[in-house]
């Protein structure tokens, strides 16, 4: 690995980050400061821990940076659910999808991570 922009799971934590700015747009107006704002910090959360963990000095830090990213990918499979509920987003199934996907690798990754702190 060069860098966390080689990492899938950070490549499509970013395209995550877009689909979430493009969902919340489309929000009320007076959600600007709260779901929308939340569900934005927590996508944005999900890609910058990956980078942030990928320039830590050791692996144990680093997995502990992705273990954070994996929560705030979580906060925001809440949230979207939230908005479904109150009706601010139709069809919530592909980006639920998206988001069980990053988990799942995310989860593989950090399954990578520690068999390199074993070895």
């Amino acid at each position: 690995m060069k860098t966390h922009k080689d990492l899938d799971i950070w490549k499509k934590g970013v395209d995550l980050v877009t689909d979430i700015y493009k969902i919340t747009g489309k929000f009320p107006k007076k959600e600007i400061y709260g779901l929308s704002s939340q569900m934005r910090r927590s996508a944005i959360s999900y890609p910058s821990n990956i980078a942030e963990g990928a320039a830590k000095k050791t692996k144990s830090d680093y997995i502990r940076f992705i273990y954070i990213s994996l929560g705030s990918l979580s906060e925001l499979e809440t949230q979207v659910i939230i908005s479904k509920n109150l009706g601010f987003i139709p069809d919530v199934k592909d980006l639920l999808k998206e988001i069980e996907i990053l988990r799942k690798m995310t989860l593989n990754f950090i399954k990578y991570l520690r068999n390199k702190v074993n070895n």
